[in-house]
């Protein structure tokens, strides 16, 4: 007889790989490699395994790299993220997963593709300036946001008390593929990160289009995903976004949904790392 934890085990795996995997396109989970960019039970690889940190973590980064003019100019002429929002952070996922988990060569390609698709990829702002999706200065601000993010939501979810030495750590090995993306400048310790983060701050602009990425990011719902899930995150994102994004972008801080949004998201975590800890 089927052992029924096990069942359901197998089916919470089952889900999230369909979530996180194009299988129409024939997608399968990324296997890790002894021969990755980074050696294992390292600061990247440990940050990088959290799913609910990283979920939590990348709808963030997503709303603040959407406050970078150029950055969002990028998504608006050059996507179809109105009709799959979350297609495209899916591929973004699985960008992290082959450069951070693959074997090192599979990891090379992967940057090697994005480089490619950066380099066509431009056109002019609003008020007719020119933008380059290869810019080293836009792809500092969402390196940056997208580093932090991770970052927070795996201390908030997993380890609050993450030493200031992991973190740097952090920072030093995703600093590897910032630089092969081209990014510049970029990070290698908390600190730093702060301080491009309060420089790059400046070139920040609120508009109608940032703030219909942000209602599409939170209101979007994966396939496959519950509807509860999909709240959870979002309000969890929202409250870890700093006061004056929630300004910009017009989102209200939670405040009664919160602590249980915090609580369920928490949960959640415990329920997944328990489904993937034999795989």
């Amino acid at each position: 007889m089927p052992d029924p934890i096990e069942t359901l085990r197998l089916k919470v795996v089952d889900q999230v790989r369909g979530v996180f995997n194009d299988r129409a396109g024939g997608q399968e989970p990324v296997p890790p490699s002894d021969d990755a960019l980074f050696a294992k039970d390292t600061p990247i690889r440990m940050v990088h395994a959290d799913l609910v940190g990283m979920m939590t973590g990348g709808v963030r980064g997503l709303m603040l790299q959407m406050l970078h003019p150029e950055a969002l100019q990028g998504v608006l002429d050059h996507s179809n993220f109105r009709e799959d929002m979350h297609g495209r952070l899916r591929r973004t996922a699985r960008f992290i997963a082959i450069t951070t988990f693959g074997h090192r060569d599979e990891a090379m390609k992967a940057i090697e593709r994005v480089n490619r698709i950066h380099a066509r990829v431009g056109g002019t702002l609003p008020d007719k300036t020119p933008y380059q999706a290869n810019n080293p200065h836009t792809l500092a601000w969402v390196h940056v946001v997208e580093a932090q993010s991770f970052l927070a939501g795996y201390i908030r979810h997993v380890r609050p008390d993450m030493p200031s030495s992991d973190q740097d750590e952090y920072y030093r090995q995703f600093a590897a593929i910032a630089r092969a993306l081209g990014a510049d400048p970029v990070p290698e310790t908390r600190r730093e990160a702060e301080a491009i983060f309060r420089e790059l701050r400046a070139d920040l602009r609120p508009s109608p289009a940032a703030r219909e990425v942000a209602q599409l990011v939170l209101s979007q719902r994966p396939k496959g995903t519950p509807p509860a899930v999909q709240t959870m995150i979002g309000a969890d994102a929202v409250a870890m976004l700093p006061d004056w994004a929630r300004q910009m972008l017009r989102l209200r801080k939670p405040l009664v949904t919160a602590l249980p949004a915090r609580a369920a998201t928490w949960g959640m975590g415990r329920t997944l790392r328990w489904a993937f800890k034999q795989n």
